[in-house]
């Protein structure tokens, strides 16, 4: 049976619907069955694969398929040192992909972690503490101050009841709770008679009926949401994957006819085979799957000197495919830190300074400044009445039941972040809690409650008693008399049209000895406005400026208010004047269809709830984008998972959204996103070129094996041959590419277009053009040396290091694939040069050792050799670079 709207039941109701008094709670016995009916108060964690079906799907991927060929023909061949080598291979990318796996059921578990705590319910009449693992539905709980909520709740009954729900729903500021009932349609995020798992009481008491535990919670749907939420390919796997198989086909391809070939022109069918056998080795590039994990790894440990904590290796060159950054508000674009920013007094706005909650800042009234370490209190004893400005901020300090600590380095504070801004903001003028509560001693107090909107504090001053009181405007400006209210009401109108959560502060003088709601419903002298807001942070702004000029789309996506959300984005330049919200009631409106030409114009989602912010995700995708989603709460984790790339805040994060994403960002700085992306266009550069610098070698192998068949002569390289260029120059010439500094305005470009291949026609131009170089200068070279009477093995020697010294030249050619090779800085990366000198003596080697010349059939070769095989390089040289010369002047 389907649950009804909790939200639009009465409270009584709803305990009818389970069955239970609200004065005496569940007996043992039915609570007993019931959790045996519904299981225990966690979500399920369901059972992982198991670890050789996990390894298994590592061999299943089509680069790897191709190693294991490679090593299946040359254990074919009895070079089993080899086959050892390339199957090692095998095994290090595999178990470099096993250990990434897993990271749902991790974020699982964190999750139920994080639901289980101590609560105190009513059974059978009286209250005990016990675990919430066993929670059941129809169980009263009770809450108070500091309290986690154990269960998604509907609120019985509340006194100044207010929760932070800031992970679950975006809200930056607490939320009042009630027990009075909602429209059916009423959203998540605005369901005031609700109390959701995993959420904190910040202020007040009450007592909530459980109406759904475990993975019926809404946490627990968001745990369902990331367990289906399917693991996504990054760009770069998917176009290595089609790359790897279209290089499969070509393959085969070249050994049938190679095949074929031999045997139209009468050779045996076992040479022809071992031909063909030879030119798939020669085509397979071996070290191309090391090659690019390794580039990978070396990019994680860039990104982690800049703050960014990668846990999964593909997510390094997806940054740099990114074409759309989705990002959540509250903690991510904003300091997740409420801020008073406003003061209007006296007629006049002033402006408070400083970020988050340390008290550094400057409060600016009437052209002068009062910083921090001025000591104002004492004038305030001797004169309340000649500073209304700074008595706004003193009426805060004092109707205030929030703390403000310095630990471990850090301001952190206790009860309603509201109120937390208000002494903070107090601080910044000079004023200290501990002194102004010495001289201004609370007599009593009128507790908030959401249906008053109002605070307030009875103090003692000297022989005097003054009533402080704060609360929304429209409750107290009509309870002041003397006061502008038109003025009031427009500079109100005009902070809350800047998103920020306006409040009134006032006094009154009494002689009471308490409070009685009817002293603050007249005689009231108005002070000032305080206007707050969860600002932007510092380097947000300019990060989110950089990713516009590199071609980014930025669109924030929050659980927070619209009017909020787009006053933020206006300040970050997400959206200009005029631009559009769409809220999450009228998200839910939309089909696929309709929301994927939306999400196109639309920068600003608000009110939005888990499975709206997963819908944005995968409509952004439907349209081709590559989607990076940034967040840091439980609400975020189910769209971080499901993104190309999911970025967690590390500092504010919740473990949840940590364990769901693909990369961390240790400092919580959205301006971190903006280097990462840099790190990883440079990066998928690095790839392109070694792709660009190894294939050439692969497809002139293949060519000059298949010119000998075509041509009936003797093969100018062996299969074991065509090993040794292959593994020996990946390693010391291909890998020295993956340090190669990124290029200038790499963010002064476009996005690469999602459905762009790998390399682009101008490139596989180069390849082609380059293994005929190769074919050329070897195969020539070959039959020079031969018609002059050398040996097999001398021939066989000088043809290798044609393949070598071309490879060596073309790799400083690759440096940069558009510029000539002198406006690279030749010393800017140190590991090219050690690669070629190593490459060089191993060359020299496997030339005039015996050792070598035993086991890969190669002779001493004399100085004529060498000239001429110089001589070849440097032309193919020349030639590359005229290629790129012209392509630069067809631009």
């Amino acid at each position: 049976m389907d649950a009804p709207d909790w939200h639009a039941l009465d409270h009584a109701d709803a305990l009818a619907h389970h069955a239970v008094q609200a004065q005496h709670g569940l007996s043992e016995n039915e609570a007993a069955a019931r959790l045996a009916r519904h299981g225990p108060n966690q979500p399920p964690i369901p059972p992982g694969r198991s670890a050789s079906a996990r390894l298994a799907d590592q061999l299943r991927a089509p680069l790897v398929l191709v190693l294991i060929a490679a090593g299946a023909i040359t254990a074919f061949l009895g070079e089993w040192v080899d086959a050892g080598v390339i199957l090692g291979v095998v095994v290090v990318n595999a178990m470099i992909g096993y250990l990434q796996e897993g990271k749902a059921v991790a974020a699982l578990a964190v999750l139920a972690k994080s639901v289980a705590t101590e609560v105190t319910v009513l059974r059978g009449g009286k209250r005990r503490r016990m675990n919430a693992v066993h929670l059941v539905p129809g169980d009263i709980v009770h809450l108070a101050a500091g309290d986690k909520v154990p269960a998604d709740l509907r609120v019985l009954r509340g006194k100044a009841l207010r929760t932070v729900e800031a992970a679950l729903t975006g809200e930056s500021l607490p939320v009042d709770k009630h027990h009075h009932t909602l429209p059916a349609d009423t959203p998540l995020a605005e369901r005031r008679n609700m109390a959701y798992a995993g959420t904190t009481v910040v202020g007040g008491q009450g007592a909530g009926l459980v109406i759904a535990t475990g993975a019926a919670t809404e946490a627990g749907r968001i745990s369902g949401l990331i367990a289906g939420a399917p693991d996504l390919a990054t760009p770069l796997t998917r176009k290595m994957a089609a790359f790897a198989q279209l290089l499969l086909w070509a393959i085969l391809g070249l050994a049938g006819l190679t095949f074929a070939v031999g045997i139209a022109r009468g050779e045996a069918a076992f040479d022809m085979f071992m031909a063909a056998v030879a030119l798939a080795v020669a085509a397979i590039p071996e070290g191309l799957p090391a090659a690019l994990t390794i580039t990978l790894a070396i990019g994680v440990a860039r990104m982690a000197k800049r703050r960014a904590i990668v846990r999964q290796l593909p997510a390094v060159e997806a940054l740099g495919s990114t074409t759309v950054i989705c990002s959540d508000k509250t903690g991510t674009l904003t300091e997740n830190a409420m801020t008073v920013r406003a003061l209007w007094a006296d007629g006049k706005c002033h402006e408070i300074t400083g970020h988050g909650y340390a008290p550094v800042g400057e409060l600016r009234i009437a052209g002068t400044k009062v910083g921090a370490g001025e000591t104002a209190t004492s004038r305030f004893a001797a004169n309340i009445e000649t500073a209304q400005a700074r008595e706004t901020l003193l009426a805060g300090l004092l109707c205030n039941d929030a703390g403000l600590h310095h630990e471990h380095g850090e301001w952190v504070i206790s009860g309603d972040p509201t109120e937390a801004a208000l002494i903070v903001a107090a601080k910044k003028a000079g004023l200290d809690e501990a002194t102004v509560a010495r001289l201004f001693p609370r007599l009593d107090e009128l507790p908030f409650e959401a249906a008053r909107r109002t605070m307030a504090t009875l103090h003692q001053v000297e022989d005097k008693r003054i009533i402080y009181c704060k609360g929304a405007v429209e409750k107290l400006l009509p309870a002041c008399s003397g006061a502008d209210h038109a003025a009031i009401e427009a500079a109100a109108a005009d902070l809350a049209r800047q998103g920020m959560r306006v409040l009134a502060l006032c006094r009154r003088p009494t002689t009471a000895d308490f409070l009685l709601a009817q002293d603050i419903e007249a005689g009231l002298s108005f002070l000032g406005l305080v206007g707050m807001i969860d600002p932007p942070r510092p380097g947000a702004i300019a990060a989110v400026q950089a990713c516009h000029g590199a071609g980014i789309h930025v669109k924030m996506i929050t659980g927070d208010h619209a009017d909020t959300a787009l006053a933020i984005a206006r300040q970050l330049d997400i959206v200009r004047d005029g631009g559009a919200v769409l809220t999450g009631r009228e998200l839910a409106s939309l089909d696929d269809a309709s929301l994927a030409a939306t999400v196109r114009a639309v920068d600003v989602f608000a009110r939005v709830e888990p499975e709206q912010k997963l819908r944005l995700v995968r409509a952004l995708q439907a349209n081709g984008e590559i989607v990076a989603m940034t967040g840091d709460g439980v609400n975020d984790a189910p769209a971080l998972k499901a993104a190309d790339i999911g970025i967690a805040m590390g500092m504010s994060g919740t473990e949840v959204a940590k364990e769901a994403a693909a990369m961390v960002l240790t400092d919580d700085n959205f301006a971190t996103i903006e280097a990462a992306v840099e790190e990883g266009r440079g990066i998928f550069d690095n790839l392109v070129k070694f792709i660009t610098w190894t294939l050439p070698t692969n497809f002139g192998e293949g060519l000059v094996i298949l010119a000998a068949i075509v041509a009936g002569a003797t093969l100018p390289i062996t299969p074991l041959q065509i090993l040794w260029i292959n593994m020996t120059t990946a390693v010391l010439l291909g890998l020295p590419l993956a340090f190669e500094p990124k290029e200038n305005g790499v963010m002064h470009r476009p996005p690469r277009p999602p459905a762009a291949p790998i390399l682009d026609h101008v490139l596989v131009g180069r390849i082609l053009l380059v293994g005929v170089l190769m074919l050329a200068g070897a195969f020539g070279l070959f039959l020079l040396a031969l018609e002059r009477g050398q040996s097999l093995a001398e021939a066989r020697s000088i043809a290798v290091n044609v393949f070598v010294m071309i490879e060596l030249v073309y790799l400083f050619a690759c440096r940069s694939l558009a510029r000539p090779l002198w406006h690279v800085a030749p010393f800017s990366n140190l590991w090219v040069w050690g690669g070629a000198g190593a490459m060089l003596l191993l060359q020299l080697a496997f030339t005039y050792l015996p050792v070598f010349q035993q086991v890969f059939g190669t002779a001493a070769i004399g100085w004529q050799a060498w000239a001429e095989i110089t001589a070849v390089a440097v032309l193919a040289l020349l030639v590359i670079e005229s290629e790129k010369a012209l392509r630069r002047e067809r631009r």
